[in-house]
């Protein structure tokens, strides 16, 4: 079972990191021109548009995916076996960080593409929320109730 725990973790941190990196390997590709860059500079309305977009991503799906992760973990996980609550474990986990992962990506294709500031300000409370999201053993014992098994 320890095994399975170990492994559950590493997956864990691979899942957390890739956010952290398709969002440096997405800002990269914008900066070294390969993908466009203030296609809507110059249109105000789109940009409005963009900006509301951006912000209500952000606004919305931040609390989501952190509220609906604990939601779950009290009333369906913990009920699980333990291999069933693992596999459960991982699998929110997952729809957590892909919460995340839209609207950081999204808000940074956005300030690309109209150079407004409002876009960075998003993806920058979205990479501050995913630090509540950190695996970590001692954090995932806690939330499965396990810390008294072990």
């Amino acid at each position: 079972m320890e095994k399975e725990m170990t492994r559950l973790l590493n997956y864990l941190k691979v899942e957390y990191f890739l956010l952290w990196i398709l969002c440096a390997a997405t800002v990269l590709l914008y900066e070294m021109d390969i993908l466009p860059q203030g296609i809507f500079v110059d249109d105000p309305r789109a940009d409005y548009i963009l900006q509301v977009v951006g912000i209500l991503l952000t606004v919305g799906l931040i609390p989501v995916s952190l509220r609906l992760f604990s939601l779950s973990l009290t009333k369906y996980i913990k009920q699980l076996n333990l291999m069933d609550a693992l596999k459960s474990y991982r699998r929110w986990n997952e729809v957590r960080i892909a919460l995340l992962l839209v609207p950081a990506l999204i808000n940074l294709s956005i300030y690309y593409w109209t150079m407004n500031t409002t876009g960075l300000l998003c993806v920058g409370m979205v990479l501050i929320a995913s630090m509540f999201c950190i695996p970590g053993r001692e954090r995932m014992l806690n939330e499965l109730d396990l810390q008294d098994k072990q």
